[in-house]
């Protein structure tokens, strides 16, 4: 009986033991759900459909400040870590020598305004003069011309004339030789006699008035002939003098194009004065303020930079397998390690054209050598939903770690052509 009770016992012992270790394996097997469950949700709420990295700053369109033209500062007007508003006045450069240099082409400008007004007035009155000179001398050409013109046609009509009174001599002349013989023999009256002498002294007087006004009228053509060539010489030298005033048109251009000439040295001396005031292009605070009242500065130089903290964006830079289902407009969570527990809000604005290593100084040459496949890394461009608050203020360069939901994959993996900055 003692060994029946003693199996009996133990046999108890050993169910309770079983009925422990199922007992514990099912809130085991319970707890493992739970915590997969739990796996699952946070896995599902959130990381599901998002990208992050810690690989991301703060970023702005800095503005480089630095002078257009050489000079030594004569006053500086901010320092490091003030506000500045656009157009608000930074530093101004000594301008003496670029106001003398103003004077200058002004001086230059004024001088030559005088010149071709001069010239202006003179080439009026000259061009006035010449013109009515070569229009009388032209009207007085053209009457010496028709004079003889006129006087050379008269001369042929009296060569005609000439010729039928010398025909008409010559046969009176025969007749008056005929009727004297017939006298002289007695085989014709006194009387005949004396009309033909008559005809024939009166075509004699006809012929010599005719020859007498031919000779007249070729005295005359030489005259007109003279009149003529001092027409023609005072047409040529009115003529001259119109050219004169043709020269003296081309050197009235001339000073036109330099007036031009001086108003651009004039305009660039402006420039160069107003370049002695350098403003702020943007709003923003100034850094990196570098230079002192005094010190000689060269273009180019940095003077100081303006950075619009309002206007910040994030720059991260992801994985190249972590971008599959990015796209441009995806919002994006943000936290700075400056401001533990804060989130910022944005949207995804552009994925840059190329991996950070391809745009680097030295971009490895992956053809050559010994070659080590790396993962890229590409910088995406968020922007903020609003500006940075007062109380939690980004500053450039301050380190953020970036997520991306892309649970929405509507949008593009490019910018369109025409979308602004």
């Amino acid at each position: 009986m003692e060994e029946n009770e003693l199996s009996g016992e133990k046999g108890t012992q050993e169910e309770r033991l079983t009925s422990k270790n199922k007992f514990r394996m099912k809130v085991g097997l319970l707890v493992l759900f739970l915590l997969l469950a739990l796996g699952f949700c946070y896995w599902w709420f959130f990381k599901h459909n998002r990208v992050t990295t810690d690989n991301a700053y703060v970023m702005a369109d800095t503005a480089r400040i630095s002078s257009r033209i050489p000079g030594t500062i004569k006053e500086i007007y901010v320092d490091n870590d003030q506000w500045v508003d656009r157009g608000q006045v930074l530093i101004k450069l000594d301008p003496a020598d670029y106001e003398v240099l103003v004077g200058e082409a002004r001086a230059a400008l004024q001088e030559v305004e005088a010149r071709i007004k001069q010239s202006e007035i003179s080439i009026s009155l000259v061009d006035s003069k010449t013109k009515a000179q070569v229009t009388s001398a032209e009207a007085a050409y053209q009457a010496a011309m028709d004079k003889e013109r006129e006087v050379k046609h008269k001369l042929v009509e009296l060569e005609k004339k000439r010729l039928s009174v010398l025909a008409e001599y010559r046969h009176v002349k025969k007749d008056y030789e005929r009727f004297e013989n017939l006298y002289r023999g007695g085989a014709s009256s006194g009387r005949q006699r004396d009309r033909a002498r008559t005809a024939y002294k009166k075509v004699r007087a006809g012929l010599a008035a005719v020859e007498a006004d031919i000779a007249a009228l070729k005295a005359s053509i030489d005259a007109v002939g003279e009149s003529v060539k001092n027409a023609r010489a005072q047409l040529a030298a009115a003529k001259s003098d119109r050219a004169r005033v043709l020269m003296q048109k081309l050197a009235l251009k001339a000073l036109k194009a330099k007036r031009e000439n001086i108003k651009a040295k004039l305009k660039a001396a402006e420039l160069n004065l107003s370049y002695c005031t350098i403003t702020a292009p943007i709003s923003g605070y100034i850094t990196q303020k570098s230079v002192q009242v005094g010190e000689s500065v060269q273009p180019g130089l940095p003077l100081m930079a303006v950075v619009p903290l309002q206007d910040v964006y994030v720059e991260a830079n992801f994985k190249e397998t972590q971008l599959e289902n990015v796209r441009i407009g995806q919002p994006a969570t943000i936290r700075a390690d400056i401001y533990p527990g804060y989130e910022y809000r944005g949207k995804v604005s552009g994925i840059r054209a190329g991996t950070g290593a391809a745009f680097s100084l030295l971009p490895p040459e992956n053809a050559t050598g010994n070659w080590i496949k790396v993962v890229q890394r590409v910088p995406v461009k968020i922007k903020l939903d609003s500006p940075p608050p007062g109380d939690h203020p980004l500053r450039v360069g301050l380190s953020l770690e970036v997520t991306i939901d892309t649970s929405n994959r509507n949008g593009k993996l490019l910018a369109d052509k025409t979308a602004s900055k």
